[in-house]
């Protein structure tokens, strides 16, 4: 078992599956059709020159690549663990930049990146249960990240109506080729500069209720059985 793990490990290996996870989004984006819904609210405020944080789950971190459609630049936060530097190089080809950070390993450095970015006048992704859960439980990072940085937070619910769904922790969604599927965009979400605890804690809540009732809605649409968030918190991020 240790020897299959260090082989998986090398270079060479690493390097072949990034290209096949790269073939197959190639392959995912030209087959897939994909229906996206009040794209109208990311539009005006990239129009408006007005940055802006995406929230999405980390079980649909494989779909983004679609859903990003935008010529503006983009970053999304990855681990800086091995298999986040092998995302990393896998999505590079579709023009999505990768910040390395976590929200249990590196957090504030993270922080820093996303307002840096955000600073810069880029669009930033954050998977408010990564990267390593609770599933669909969204901590408070990404809240602190809207209220340092000034830019409001946009829940994205992304879901296909054929997907393999993985036994990871995050029920990993990976659309099948010649599906449908669907993004749908909610309301921005803004977070005062002088919010407290307490105002933080109920605002990553009220994301958290609204990413899964948007997430939720989807899947029901297009026939799928619902992915139910894990039921406590078990980390504060």
């Amino acid at each position: 078992m240790a020897f299959a793990k260090n082989v998986l490990r090398t270079d060479l290996i690493q390097g072949l599956i990034r290209c096949i996870i790269t073939a197959y989004l190639r392959l995912a984006k030209i087959t897939i059709s994909w229906r996206v819904e009040s794209k109208e609210i990311p539009s005006e405020m990239l129009e408006s020159k007005k940055p802006f944080i995406i929230a999405f789950w980390h079980g649909r971190l494989g779909m983004f690549v679609h859903a990003w459609c935008f010529e503006n630049p983009v970053n999304i936060i990855i681990s800086e663990h091995r298999d986040g530097l092998l995302i990393s190089k896998a999505v590079a080809p579709f023009g999505i930049n990768t910040l390395a950070g976590s929200s249990t390993k590196g957090g504030s450095s993270a922080l820093r990146k996303v307002i840096r970015a955000i600073h810069r006048g880029e669009v930033v992704g954050i998977t408010p249960d990564g990267p390593q859960g609770p599933r669909m439980r969204a901590g408070k990072g990404i809240v602190e990240a809207s209220r340092l940085s000034g830019a409001p937070i946009i829940p994205l619910a992304l879901s296909a109506k054929s997907a393999f769904i993985a036994s990871s922790w995050d029920r990993l969604m990976i659309p099948l080729p010649f599906t449908t599927g669907i993004f749908s965009w909610g309301r921005p979400i803004y977070v005062p500069k002088d919010a407290g605890k307490e105002k933080i804690a109920k605002l990553a809540s009220a994301l958290e209720t609204t990413l899964n009732e948007m997430t939720a809605e989807l899947d029901t649409r297009l026939g799928r059985n619902l992915i139910q968030p894990q039921k406590s918190l078990s980390s504060v991020r």
